[in-house]
């Protein structure tokens, strides 16, 4: 189950990706790559809850939760930007990926160490 997390969480980057190069040439985002984007890391948060409730919590994972959920509280904060038709602040959108790629890269090291 946490390879299938991964590879989620990697699909959603590439989205993410697309997402961000959209905002930082200040033009707004597709709403359908917003909202795969946003139902992928959902998904794989999901995974990762089952994994962890499982008694599979490892402490890099458990870290990995936790610092992958507060790149969501951000993902959600630049989706109001979305939804008010307004731009988000550029340094918004790079904290979130920032935050996204420790937590996607301290899950991925559950693999490869």
């Amino acid at each position: 189950m946490l390879t299938y997390a991964i590879v989620i969480f990697a699909i959603a980057a590439i989205g993410g990706l697309i997402l961000a190069m959209h905002v930082l040439r200040g033009k707004f985002a597709p709403w359908a790559l917003s909202l795969g984007h946003a139902v992928l890391g959902a998904a794989g948060l999901v995974l990762l809850i089952l994994i962890a409730l499982q008694g599979a919590g490892a402490s890099r994972l458990l870290a990995a939760l936790g610092i992958l959920v507060v790149a969501a509280l951000g993902g959600f904060f630049l989706a109001s930007f979305h939804l008010r038709r307004k731009l988000p602040p550029k340094a918004v959108v790079f904290v979130h990926a920032g935050v996204a790629v420790v937590g996607f890269l301290t899950l991925l090291s559950l693999l490869l160490y």
